[in-house]
């Protein structure tokens, strides 16, 4: 049973799954998706942290109550000191004098500043100095975003410069052309929920590049494996060995990527969810997203842009008209010998002329390693002239 199991199936590629032939299918829902993500960053816009808008921050002790009971105090100073403003979130953190609740805001000028902590502190019943105010601008968040994409830009080139020395330009293009893919659905995923940008944002999608090429170079390596010297037979066309690597190595994709959400996941939703940390939840929230779209746009996109590139390819354009003509002289009882298609069937998938001498020549010529037609010569063993086995002068053999 085990032999027949799903794993099994998929490595030998019997499991019939054709994500190669159904690249138009997956090309249109990813470009339907883009669009909507386009869309998205231009009516919605990104919900942005305070390091990128710009705004304050409070520090209040945990002792005064839960989360919940900081956040209502705080908004009540906020509307007290007509500020116009409220809480946009908050977080549980630790500290050397214990754990605080910090409670950010948007931008508040500084006498608002001073007289919205004055206000926190009377209506919690705590000194002032027990809370602790910072104000954030805007500038240190354009300066972080400057950084990422330059980052970017640099991680991008030298993916090209490996990928090109590694496999071929066509590979280095298909693989890049995923990973963009991979970073604007899932920034299409934060503009369209509203998750907020923090610097751990931008630290968590430059970390799915790295694990979303990986994930492109294992399937590259299997269709390099598969394809190599593909020409040289008449068995596949380069998009059936490209879905075949696909099926071959699909399974270890998925437990790869599976075994890569569970920590993350874990860093989700119990370090974020349970322990309050904010910090956490914004940097497992991106990486979570990230890598299970990086697993289908490795599958989904990659390989599926490699084969229609490679089908540009003069080599193996003959190549795929050298297989189907083949097949189509199957069908029609065309094919002689063993599996060779005719030099009829064979011209036309090359568009050249039929030589006819040659034709005729290869349909009487004997196949490799037959014997010749003629009797073999009667005589002493081995056919050795004089009869081989007797030596001359009649003498014996010691």
């Amino acid at each position: 049973m085990a032999e027949n199991g799903l794993a099994s199936r998929l490595y030998n590629g019997e499991a019939g799954l054709n994500i190669v032939g159904r690249r138009k299918l997956w090309f249109g829902v990813a470009g339907v998706l883009i669009l909507i993500a386009i869309l998205s960053f231009s009516i919605r816009g990104f919900s942005l942290g305070i390091e990128f808008a710009g705004g304050n921050s409070f520090q209040v002790p945990a002792s005064v109550g839960t989360l919940d009971d900081a956040e209502r105090e705080v908004n009540s100073a906020l509307a007290a000191q007509n500020t116009g403003v409220e809480v946009a979130t908050t977080q549980k953190v630790g500290g050397p004098g214990g754990d605080s609740y910090e409670l950010r805001t948007p931008q508040l000028n500084a006498e608002q500043a001073t007289a919205v902590k004055a206000q926190i502190a009377e209506d919690l019943g705590i000194n002032v100095d027990q809370i602790s105010s910072n104000q954030v601008s805007e500038a240190w968040g354009s300066q972080v975003t400057e950084r990422a994409v330059l980052g970017l830009i640099i991680f991008i080139a030298l993916v090209m410069v490996y990928l090109i020395l590694r496999f071929e330009w066509r590979m280095a293009v298909a693989a890049v052309a995923s990973l963009i893919t991979n970073l604007i659905l899932t920034a299409g995923i934060y503009s369209l929920v509203g998750f907020e940008v923090t610097p751990s944002t931008i630290i968590g999608f430059l970390t799915i590049l790295g694990f979303a090429l990986y994930d492109v170079v294992v399937v590259f390596d299997k269709v390099q494996e598969n394809t190599r010297g593909i020409t040289a037979n008449n068995n596949q066309t380069y998009g059936e060995a490209a879905n075949l690597a696909i099926n071959q190595s699909l399974m270890r994709s998925l437990n790869t990527s599976v075994v890569a959400l569970l920590p993350v996941g874990g860093l989700l939703f119990i370090g974020a969810g349970l322990l309050g940390a904010g910090t956490l939840k914004d940097l497992g929230l991106v990486l979570f997203v990230g890598m299970a779209v990086a697993f289908l746009t490795s599958i989904l996109v990659a390989t599926p842009l490699l084969a229609l590139l490679k089908n540009y390819d003069p080599r193996i354009q003959a190549h795929n008209k050298r297989v189907l003509t083949r097949r189509g002289g199957a069908a029609r009882g065309e094919v002689t010998g063993r599996g060779a298609a005719s030099p009829a069937a064979q011209a036309a998938a090359t568009d050249e002329p039929v030589d006819q001498d040659a034709a005729a020549l290869a349909g009487a010529a004997p196949k490799v390693g037959a014997r010749p037609a003629g009797k073999r010569p009667t005589g002493a063993r081995g056919g050795r002239p004089g009869g081989g086995g007797n030596r001359p002068g009649g003498a014996k053999r010691r």
